[in-house]
C-alpha cells in the first residue's frame, strides 16, 4: 500500500512540474480576452461619457496604462511511517496540497490637466479628416460627425449653447461628395516644406460622365473653379478664393455633444427638465436620421451591441443597427487625431519574482 501512495506523490510532483512553462500557455488566452474586456470597457467608457454629457455631467476619461498577470503554481507531498516495536505495529500517514493564484495587476490614470482640456476643446485638423476619407471613412459620416462648415455652408450642431440646423445644401453636398468618392474621385495630396505641411484635396470625374457631372455641381456648391481639380485644404469658415477649400471642422467635444443630442432620453425626464428634449432636424420636411442612435429602456437590453446603466435607466446601442455601430466605433480614431494631454502620474509597480 506504500509503494502505491509513493508512486502517486511522485507521479503529484511530476504534474506539478511540468506546469512550470504556465507562462507560455497562457499567452493566446490572455490576449484574447483583455482585448475583449479592454474593447467593451471603451465602448461603454464612450456611451457613459456622452449619456452624462446630455445630462449636463462633466466627461471622465480613464486609460488602461498597463496590466501584469502573475501566475504561480506550488505543490506539497509529505510522507510518513512509523513503527513501535514493542507492539510490532505500522502506521502511515501521506498528504498532498496545491494552489494556483492568477493575480493581475492592472493600472488605470485618468486622462487629465489642462492639456487635455485643450485637446478635447480643439478643432480636429482638416489633415487629419481628409486622411480619414483617403484611408476609405465614408465622407459624408466624416463631414456629418465632424465638420461645422465647409466653404460658408453650415452642418448642422446639437446641444444647450448653439444647437441650429443644417443648411440644406450640406447634406446635398455630402451625398454627392460621397458618390464621386465611390466612384475613386476624391484623393488627399500632400506637399511638405520643412516642417510645413500643405494639404490638397482632390475632385475629379476619372473619365466618367456622370462623375464629372457630379464633380461640377459640387465645385458649384463650394465656388470653386471648375477647371480645376486640386484645392487647398485650410482652416476657416470662408475660402480666400476659388482654388480653397476652407473647413471649420469640430473639437472632440463638439463632436460628443453634438451626439449627445439624439440620445432618445426617457419621457418623463424630459418632463422632469432633468434633461433637454431630443434634438430633431428636418430639412425639406424630411427627417434626417442621427449618425448614432442612441435608445433608453427601463431594463437591461437584451440585444445591445454596448449598454450602460446611468440613473434610473438603460441607454444602448441595438447590435443590429449596423451604421450606428460603425460610426460609434470611429470615435475611437477621432481621439486619436488630436493629443490626449497628460495622464496622472502612473504608479511604481514592484513585482514580486518568487
Amino acid at each position: 500500500m506504500i509503494g502505491a501512495r509513493i508512486l502517486l506523490s511522485f507521479s503529484l510532483l511530476l504534474s506539478l512540474s511540468r506546469c512550470g512553462g504556465i507562462g507560455p500557455m497562457t499567452v493566446p488566452r490572455d490576449r484574447f480576452n483583455y482585448t475583449v474586456a479592454i474593447s467593451d470597457s471603451w465602448k461603454r467608457q464612450m456611451l457613459l461619457n456622452i449619456v452624462m454629457i446630455r445630462y449636463g455631467d462633466a466627461p471622465v476619461f480613464m486609460d488602461v496604462s498597463s496590466m501584469i498577470s502573475q501566475y504561480q503554481v506550488t505543490g506539497l507531498v509529505t510522507l510518513g511511517a512509523k513503527v513501535t516495536p514493542e507492539s510490532a505495529t505500522r502506521s502511515d500517514s501521506f498528504g498532498a496540497s496545491g494552489q494556483y493564484i492568477d493575480r493581475p495587476t492592472i493600472t488605470y490614470t485618468p486622462l487629465l490637466g489642462e492639456k487635455f482640456a485643450r485637446s478635447l476643446s480643439s478643432p480636429i485638423p482638416p489633415s487629419a479628416l481628409t486622411g480619414l476619407i483617403q484611408t476609405g471613412y465614408r465622407l459624408d459620416v466624416v463631414f456629418r460627425a465632424m465638420v461645422d462648415e465647409i466653404n460658408g455652408i453650415r452642418n448642422r450642431l446639437g446641444g444647450e449653447s448653439r444647437s441650429h440646423t443644417a443648411d440644406s445644401e450640406f447634406y446635398t453636398l455630402i451625398e454627392k461628395m460621397r458618390k464621386i468618392q465611390e466612384a475613386g474621385g476624391i484623393g488627399k495630396r500632400i506637399e511638405k516644406t520643412g516642417n510645413e505641411e500643405t494639404v490638397w484635396l482632390i475632385i475629379r470625374g476619372r473619365g466618367n460622365p456622370e462623375t464629372e457631372a457630379l464633380a461640377m455641381e459640387v465645385k458649384k456648391l463650394l465656388g470653386l473653379d471648375p477647371r480645376a481639380s486640386e484645392f487647398h485644404v485650410v482652416y476657416g469658415a470662408f475660402a480666400a478664393n476659388d482654388k480653397e477649400i476652407a473647413l471649420l471642422t469640430k473639437s472632440v467635444m463638439e463632436v460628443l455633444t453634438d451626439l449627445s443630442a439624439d440620445i432618445e432620453v426617457p419621457a418623463e425626464d424630459v418632463r422632469e427638465e432633468r434633461v433637454s428634449p431630443v434634438f430633431e432636424e428636418t430639412i425639406a420636411g424630411k427627417k434626417i436620421r442621427p449618425l448614432v442612435r442612441i435608445l433608453s429602456s427601463s431594463g437591461k437590453p437584451l440585444d445591445a451591441y454596448v449598454s450602460v446603466p446611468y440613473r434610473n435607466s438603460y441607454f444602448f446601442i441595438d447590435d443590429r443597427d449596423l451604421m450606428s455601430k460603425r460610426v460609434f466605433a470611429s470615435l475611437m480614431f477621432i481621439f486619436a487625431l488630436v493629443e490626449t494631454g497628460e495622464k496622472g502620474a502612473v504608479p511604481l509597480v514592484t513585482i514580486p519574482t518568487r
